[in-house]
């Protein structure tokens, strides 16, 4: 292949035909389209908190409740993540499709549960903790950002429904 020359080899798709059927009617798809960016409201207003405390030393309270709050939602998020893994793919977990996104929301789980423990046995400090959390926090957004590129890739391979389909699918169109 010449310099320059676009890959002459086409990516594998995301989804087969029939885990694309799966995927559009399981009901963990409005789930995971609900708790994806709800988890991400909780980020935010659980950085600034942080980010104020880190600061300020201020709001020690706040900045470790958001954090566990996220957690919660994180938890929450997987598990029913794994749950749409099943239903779309027949497996829980590592899929070839999502492999390197559960790899990494491992990485995510991980740091997060760590950070508990340490809330939880007074590990680290209040200091050392939400320094933790941040971590915790950065590789959230690296797996924020899979997830957003998968989701565009996955949009971008969807056949287009051709004009009329959409029109005659329209409530109140003749039929």
């Amino acid at each position: 292949m010449a310099l320059g020359q676009p890959h002459s080899t086409p990516l594998k798709p995301l989804y087969t035909a029939e885990q694309r059927s799966r995927r559009d009617s399981t009901r963990w798809t409005l789930v995971q389209g609900i708790l994806a960016p709800l988890q991400f409201l909780v980020f935010l207003v659980s950085v600034v908190l942080v980010v104020r405390y880190l600061a300020t030393g201020e709001g020690a309270f706040a900045a470790t409740l958001s954090v566990v709050i996220k957690t919660a939602v994180l938890y929450t998020i997987m598990i029913t993540g794994a749950l749409w893994e099943k239903a779309v793919f027949g497996h829980y977990l590592f899929v070839p499709a999502f492999f390197w996104e559960d790899v990494v929301s491992m990485l995510v789980m991980l740091l997060h549960t760590a950070y508990l423990a340490c809330v939880a046995f007074g590990w680290l400090g209040i200091t050392g903790q939400l320094w933790l959390a941040m971590a915790a926090y950065a590789a959230y957004v690296i797996n924020a950002a899979q997830f957003v590129w998968k989701f565009r890739l996955a949009r971008l391979e969807t056949p287009a429904v051709p004009a009329a389909g959409v029109a005659a699918s329209l409530p109140g169109a003749a039929r």
